[in-house]
């Protein structure tokens, strides 16, 4: 049974809201020791919608050459434009990432031949392995089964997805409609709790956030269901669903992972872009409650 469970990294910033290079590589260190499949930098979780081009290609290349092989390198590369999405993304593959991830644009929704546009003209202009990454609370509309299937059939580059939908139903339909013709079409699922039952379904395995604080935990449990040892992958099952509480306590998610992340002892700032607001210290309580929880405090 296939199950990767690859993080959607933080991305560290220093006093002056740039990329601190040192908190990054810290935070690089601990997934790898953790045992994490891959990382996957400037996902949603990495704030790219917030950072210039500049502050992303420099994290993009501190990112690969710190990172140097240990484990895989997936690069978010999704802009508003056709043509910054394919200078970052060729940005990227020059700096030696294994891949890109590329979000479609947001704000407006899109049509079935929209969709179809952009992913044509990028995955024509680039040279990367590219992973779709369809968010549809983010972008407003559902990069389908149908439209990817599609998209695979015309360009050879396009060869993942990670589906950040919630209803299993969806991943599993992609799974279905894309196995037949593209059986090493990866398919990851957004959500931490959803991995076992997207690789009993065929899937690939995950790409979720909660691994920025807990990799070890995510990894043994990826372990687990790739052996078959389901009673191991209930016990981890029931940690990951109690971590999940992580979500509810803040919105964004993304300043209530970085002060977990610090409680951990990871040497970091939970700055974040603005507007977003670091963690108060009612919801730091709830979080050393949820770690205390889950045994990832002292």
């Amino acid at each position: 049974m296939k199950s990767e469970f690859l993080t959607p990294v933080v991305t560290i910033l220093d006093e002056n809201g740039r990329i601190d290079e040192k908190g990054n590589c810290a935070v690089y260190d601990h997934l790898i020791a953790g045992g994490v499949d891959g990382i996957v930098v400037m996902g949603s979780t990495g704030e790219f919608f917030a950072l210039p081009m500049e502050e992303k290609k420099k994290l993009a290349s501190l990112a690969v050459r710190h990172i140097a092989g240990r484990t895989r390198v997936l690069i978010g590369t999704g802009c508003m434009t056709v043509e910054e999405t394919v200078e970052l993304s060729n940005f990227a593959h020059g700096e030696g990432a294994d891949g890109v991830m590329i979000v479609s644009p947001y704000y407006f929704s899109l049509s079935e031949a929209s969709i179809l546009e952009f992913y044509d003209r990028v995955a024509g202009a680039v040279s990367a392995d590219i992973y779709i990454y369809n968010f549809p609370d983010r972008t407003g509309y559902d990069v389908s089964p149908a439209i990817t299937l599609q998209l695979a059939r015309r360009h050879k580059n396009i060869v993942g997805y990670k589906d950040t939908v919630n209803q299993l139903g969806h991943t599993r339909a992609l799974i279905e409609t894309m196995r037949p013709e593209f059986p090493d079409f990866v398919i990851y699922s957004g959500y931490d709790e959803n991995l076992a039952h997207v690789a009993l379904a065929g899937g690939d395995g995950c790409i979720g956030g909660l691994s920025n604080l807990a990799p070890r935990l995510c990894a043994d449990f990826s372990a687990a269901i790739r052996r078959e040892d389901f009673a191991a992958c209930a016990q981890l099952q029931k940690k990951i669903d109690g971590l999940m509480e992580l979500y509810d306590i803040g919105t964004p998610f993304i300043p209530i992972m970085k002060r977990a992340m610090q409680l951990a002892g990871l040497p970091i700032s939970d700055r974040c872009t603005p507007p977003f607001l670091t963690a108060t210290l009612e919801q730091e309580a709830r979080i050393r409650q949820v770690m205390e929880r889950a045994g990832l405090l002292g």
